[in-house]
């Protein structure tokens, strides 16, 4: 696949740009509402589809329909996501109008860290492609516990990455606006928010376990598996506010996403196959993938809202916290009915 240079600095570009228009226009905290969220998400929905016309248009059909696809696939697999960010913010009491910020941050941090992850995963799948095998297990496993929908109890105060903090650096015990350091009694100390950004981050970073085998089924070029993936989590924060508080809703999207993890997963098993056991092994063409993905989603969202949950297994919205300033809350250690592929 030939992707011209000058399309990679476009990308660059327009991921630059975008972030420092998102950070100017939120430069004062505050609660960011409904309809700022819909048109949010509408620049960035738009901004991924325009470049991949774009993709579509310079380097080919094949590469458009993977662009297409492992978007797409981003996009349904950081929905999981929005719950556990959910659940960090109502533990921690997050004051609203500073949830932008963080997540700001933590998208920062998130293409950093996708970036690195995906180029070793490109990497090693060029020099050992039976690698594709061992991520095809890691799909079907998590799908296999999604499925099983497991009451897995997930408390963000006892995470490695925010138990380290506080043991290497000095926390605040209350929230200092929006800023992440202050200096007290003549040293620097970090707020609850920055321990609340090293959850998001610790969080991706291991929905980073499946989201990178995922896409790597998808594609192995580095432009598309990396483009499609900034695009799909720079949307996340827009997503999450407008998806705020409709959450609980969604209770057969975690059933779809185990399909869908299922469907890469056995996708990976007939790609490597193809590529390490026989070529007469078929491979499944990412134009099917794509229709899958997309029937698949739709209808756990449709039918999610066509059949709501009884009343007695519908859980409460995610909390909120506009109004605490405390940093921690002992009582919120477990969220009922959240999918969680892994535990951070």
């Amino acid at each position: 696949m030939d992707v011209p240079l000058w399309l990679w600095f476009v990308f660059a570009g327009i991921v630059v740009i975008s972030l420092a228009v998102d950070l100017f226009a939120h430069r004062e905290d505050h609660v960011i509402g409904f309809r700022e969220a819909a048109w949010w998400s509408a620049l960035w929905v738009g901004l991924a589809i325009a470049f991949g016309g774009l993709v579509f248009w310079q380097v080919g059909t094949t590469a458009g329909v993977e662009y297409t696809t492992a978007w797409l696939l981003e996009k349904s697999l950081s929905v999981d996501n929005l719950f556990v960010f959910a659940l960090i913010f109502g533990y921690f009491r997050v004051p609203r109008e500073y949830q932008h910020r963080v997540l700001f941050f933590g998208v920062l941090g998130a293409l950093v860290f996708r970036g690195l992850f995906l180029a070793a995963g490109v990497a090693v799948v060029s020099k050992f492609t039976a690698v594709l095998f061992a991520f095809a297990a890691v799909l079907l496993y998590s799908a296999w516990k999604l499925l099983k929908d497991e009451d897995d109890s997930f408390d963000p105060g006892r995470s490695l990455a925010v138990r380290l903090v506080r043991k290497v650096v000095p926390v605040r015990d209350d929230y200092a606006g929006s800023r992440f350091v202050v200096r007290e009694a003549g040293r620097r100390v970090v707020t609850p928010l920055f321990v609340v950004l090293v959850a998001i981050e610790a969080a991706d970073l291991v929905f980073a376990v499946d989201s990178v085998p995922a896409v790597l089924a998808v594609s192995d070029e580095a432009f598309i598996v990396y483009s499609s993936n900034a695009f799909a989590i720079l949307g996340l924060r827009a997503l999450y506010f407008l998806l705020s508080g409709l959450l609980s809703r969604f209770h057969l999207l975690s059933k779809g996403l185990s399909i869908i993890l299922a469907f890469i997963g056995v996708k990976l098993v007939l790609q490597a196959s193809h590529k390490v056991i026989s070529k007469s092994v078929p491979e499944i063409p990412s134009l099917v993938s794509l229709c899958v993905i997309v029937v698949v989603l739709t209808a756990s969202i449709v039918l999610s809202i066509l059949r709501p949950p009884p009343p007695d297994e519908d859980e409460p919205d995610a909390p909120d916290s506009s109004h605490h300033e405390h940093g921690g809350n002992p009582d919120a250690s477990t969220a009922e009915g959240l999918p969680d592929r892994h535990a951070p």
